[in-house]
């Protein structure tokens, strides 16, 4: 907030630029007959799998005109892992996001595991509505002030 109790974005302009990185998952839990028709090409819409993956790098870089106040920032990259859990019934989603920079990539991590896991739901809502999504989380950031934080193995 500023002065007048005004939002604004955070001036990151003093701060050194630094290696950055920050790890996101999530899940989407869903009918064993879904994940069974995701893993067996059978959605009428396409490859499940590959669209979430382009879904979630498309959200990881424009994660600024999403969330208010987020700094634009030059990703370095961006890695991607969808893997279909037949035991529990879920697709796991897990996102890793690098840059250089003067501020973290923990938004960017995030949103893309978001966008993931609304593009499995938006591409099989029509045959399985109960699916949910589940446990978004941030589970590791590094670079900066605050060094490497482990939240989760």
């Amino acid at each position: 907030m500023d002065e007048s109790s005004r939002p604004r974005m955070v001036d990151v302009g003093a701060k050194p630029e630094t290696r950055r990185s920050s790890t996101a998952r999530g899940q989407v839990r869903l009918r064993p007959a879904t994940l069974a028709a995701i893993t067996g090409g059978q959605i009428a819409k396409g490859d499940v799998l590959a669209v979430a993956q382009v879904a979630a790098i498309m959200a990881a870089k424009r994660t600024w005109e999403i969330i208010p106040l987020c700094h634009p920032l030059l990703l370095s990259g961006v890695d991607v892992r969808l893997e279909p859990d037949a035991e529990t019934s879920c697709i796991r989603i897990e996102v890793t996001v690098r840059t250089v920079g003067q501020t973290g990539v923990e938004m960017e991590a995030l949103t893309a595991v978001s966008a993931a896991a609304l593009t499995i739901y938006d591409m099989c809502k029509a045959i399985d509505p109960a699916m949910r999504i589940e446990h978004i989380r941030l589970t590791r950031k590094s670079g900066g002030k605050s060094g490497e934080v482990v939240l989760e193995e």
